[in-house]
C-alpha cells in the first residue's frame, strides 16, 4: 500500500521559500556577497541574484562598497540587512517597570522606553493599557527611523501559554488575557497597527532567547538561565531550543523548595527559593534600599549584606544543584540583578554546586557560572521572536510593513 505523500510546493512556494534562505545567511553573516551566498546555500549565482535582486527591491538588503576575495575576477558588491523596514516590537512587563523596546532586522535596538513603577498597584488592565502607552510612543519615534513594526512580542511573568497568563503570583494575576488586552490597547492609540500579530511568552524565556542569539556564550547551546528581579525566573534552553515542558510552563525555578519550613511563598508554598533569592527578599534581608545600595554595603563589607547575600548564594546553588544534576547543561547564566551582585552571590553559590553536583564538572574555578551580557534582555528577546517570523517569510511581512500586497 502507497503511503501519502507531502504535497509539492509550486512555483511560487519554492521561491518564497529561498528567500528566506538567503536573507537568513545574509543575516546570519551579517556582512557577504552573492557568491559567498550562493557557495552556503547550493544555489546557482543567476538564482541567488535573483532572489538577492527581490529582497533588495522589497527594503529587506542593502548593498554597500566592493569586497576584494584576493582571486581573479570582479569585486562582490557587500550585503548586508537593512536598518529600516520591518522591525520587532519587545515589551516586557515585570513587578516593577516596563520596557519597551524595537529592533530592526539586524537586530539592534533602535529604540528603547523603560518606565519603573510598581505593577502591583493597578489592575491586569491597567498594566498592560500602559504598556501599550509605552510601546506606542517606541513605535512613533521608530516610525521617524524608517522601521514599521512586523508583530509584538510579549514577554510577562509567571505562566504564560495561549496568549493568556494562567498565573503570576507576584502580579496577582490569574487568567488575564494579555494578548488581546494589550493588542485592544495599543490599536486604540495607534490605529495603524489594528491586526498587528501579538505573541507572548514569559519573560525568562524571552531573556535566555535574548541570550543565546545576542549573548557571549559562544559555542554554548545547552544553559539555564536565571533572571533575578522582584522573583526569580528561569528558563531551560536544549541545544539551542527552549525547553518548555508539556504545557510551555517550565522553568519555574524560583518556586523550587529550598526549606520547607521557609517563609509562606505568594504561589501559596513554603520555602520557594525566591523568599531567599529574589530582590524583594534580598533586600529586606539585607536592610538595603535598592540592588546599588547593596552592592554598595556588600563592597563595604557590611555584615548584614555580606550575610544575606551569602544566603541567598545558597539557596541559589541548591536549588541549580538538583537542575543541574537532572539536565546536565553546558553553563549556568544569571540576569536579571544577579551580574550586579555575583562577586558576593558566587561564593557560596559555588560552593554548593560544587558539592551537590554528581559529575563533579562544577567545580568553583570551572568557568560555568556565568554573568548574562549587558545587550541581553527579555524585551530584546521578545523583539527578536517577531523578527524570526519575517526573516522566515520575508515576502509576507515586507507587503505588510509597507502596506500593500504583492504576488
Amino acid at each position: 500500500m502507497n503511503q501519502p505523500t507531502e504535497p509539492k510546493a509550486d512555483k511560487s512556494g519554492v521561491r518564497r521559500h529561498n528567500l528566506s534562505l538567503v536573507l537568513r545567511t545574509v543575516h546570519e553573516a551579517g556582512e557577504t556577497t552573492r557568491a559567498a551566498v550562493a557557495a552556503r546555500v547550493g544555489l546557482t549565482r543567476p538564482a541567488v541574484s535573483s532572489l538577492v535582486e527581490q529582497l533588495l527591491d522589497l527594503g529587506l538588503l542593502v548593498e554597500s562598497g566592493k569586497t576584494f576575495s584576493g582571486q581573479a575576477g570582479r569585486p562582490g558588491t557587500v550585503l548586508k540587512p537593512a536598518d529600516t523596514g520591518p522591525a520587532g516590537l519587545g515589551v516586557e512587563i515585570n513587578v516593577d517597570y516596563v520596557t519597551a523596546c524595537v529592533a530592526d532586522l539586524t537586530g539592534t535596538d533602535r529604540v528603547r522606553r523603560t518606565e519603573r513603577l510598581d505593577n502591583r498597584a493597578s489592575g491586569a488592565g491597567e498594566v498592560l493599557a500602559r504598556a501599550a502607552r509605552i510601546a506606542a510612543g517606541a513605535l512613533d519615534e521608530a516610525a521617524g527611523l524608517g522601521l514599521a513594526p512586523a508583530g509584538a512580542g510579549l514577554a510577562l511573568p509567571g505562566l504564560v501559554s495561549g496568549g493568556t497568563v494562567r498565573q503570576a503570583p507576584n502580579l496577582g494575576w490569574n487568567d488575564v488575557p494579555a494578548e488581546r488586552l494589550f493588542a485592544e490597547a495599543l490599536t486604540a492609540l495607534r490605529p495603524a497597527t489594528a491586526g498587528l500579530p501579538v505573541a507572548s511568552d514569559n519573560e525568562a524565556n524571552s531573556a535566555a532567547l535574548a541570550e543565546l542569539w545576542f549573548g557571549s556564550l559562544g559555542e554554548v547551546r545547552t544553559f539555564l538561565h536565571l533572571t533575578g528581579e522582584i522573583g526569580v525566573g528561569g528558563a531551560i534552553v536544549v541545544h539551542g531550543e527552549l525547553l518548555r515542558g508539556a504545557h510551555g510552563f517550565s522553568g519555574e525555578i524560583g518556586h523550587v523548595v529550598v526549606d520547607a519550613e521557609g517563609p509562606r511563598c505568594r504561589c501559596g508554598a513554603r520555602g520557594c527559593l525566591e523568599q531567599y533569592a529574589g530582590q524583594a527578599a534580598l533586600l529586606a534581608s539585607a536592610g538595603a534600599a535598592g540592588v546599588p545600595d547593596l552592592a554598595r554595603r556588600a563592597g563595604a563589607r557590611e555584615p548584614r549584606a555580606l550575610a544575606a547575600l551569602a544566603e541567598a548564594g545558597r539557596m541559589l546553588g541548591r536549588a541549580l544543584s538538583g537542575a543541574v544534576n537532572l539536565l546536565d547543561p553546558e553553563a549556568v547564566v544569571l540576569g536579571g540583578i544577579y551580574p550586579h551582585l555575583m562577586p558576593w552571590l558566587t561564593p557560596a553559590l559555588t560552593e554548593e554546586l560544587a558539592d551537590r553536583v554528581v559529575s563533579g564538572l562544577w567545580t568553583p574555578d570551572a568557568g560555568r557560572l556565568r554573568p548574562a551580557s549587558a545587550a541581553t534582555d527579555a524585551a530584546r528577546g521578545a523583539a527578536a521572536l517577531v523578527l524570526r517570523d519575517v526573516l522566515a517569510d520575508p515576502l509576507t511581512h515586507a507587503v505588510a510593513a509597507a502596506g500593500g500586497r504583492r504576488d
